[in-house]
């Protein structure tokens, strides 16, 4: 185990992370074993996309994990390649804050213009495809935390293999989304590269910025 005092905190924010994971089996030990699985098997999105709902309990478990590892994964990829953070228990709150509200408003405005372009379905299933996919790589930045803190695994090839490993999924989830809305996309292909740098790329961005500033 590294020995930074710090990573205390870390410790905390990673067991409720998994505590969230168990409590999301918990719910629906069924789904759970599907949603494991959903990397190169459509199963899981043909079933439960059906059952979707505005706040569904086994996904809002999931995000719990995927903004508390994902706040964690950010601190130390920056303090690796760009400048090195002194960890605050208060900033990193505020990172957790940034992130999870950033996910969250990104959502409401894809179902607001999913509202008013009256395409409320097709939005619908689109997010829940994009949300299982962001919650797997969850768990992924859960495992990578796990050797951040726990091994002395140089953390510049844990950072990039898990970063791969999720860029990775992310590919597999927008070619599987594209899929299955290819011919839409065809007929409004501006307007889809719109999105994509809108409100794809830009949070992003967006947080990169926020954290930069900050540390500044």
């Amino acid at each position: 185990m590294r020995n930074f005092i710090t990573y205390e905190w870390f410790t905390i924010f990673t067991i409720v992370g998994l505590l969230s994971i168990v409590a999301a089996k918990f719910v629906n030990t069924l789904r759970f074993n599907d949603f494991l699985y959903v990397i190169g098997n459509s199963k899981y999105l043909k079933i439960y996309t059906k059952d979707q709902k505005f706040i569904d309990q086994f996904d809002s478990f999931l995000f719990i994990n995927l903004a508390l590892s994902f706040s964690i994964f950010i601190y130390f990829a920056y303090s690796t390649f760009i400048s090195p953070i002194p960890f605050e228990l208060i900033a990193f709150l505020k990172l957790l804050f940034v992130v999870s509200t950033i996910i969250i408003i990104k959502t409401l405005i894809e179902r607001l213009i999913g509202s008013l372009f009256e395409i409320d379905s097709l939005i619908d299933h689109y997010l829940f495809q994009k949300t299982t996919f962001k919650n797997y790589c969850g768990i992924v930045f859960l495992i990578a935390n796990l050797f951040l803190l726990y091994t002395n695994i140089p953390l510049e090839i844990t950072l990039i293999s898990a970063f791969s490993l999720v860029c990775l999924i992310n590919v597999i989830g927008f070619l599987t989304s594209f899929k299955t809305y290819q011919k839409l996309i065809n007929l409004n292909f501006f307007y889809f590269l719109l999105y994509l740098c809108a409100l794809e790329i830009g949070p992003y961005i967006l947080l990169f910025k926020v954290i930069r500033e900050y540390n500044t």
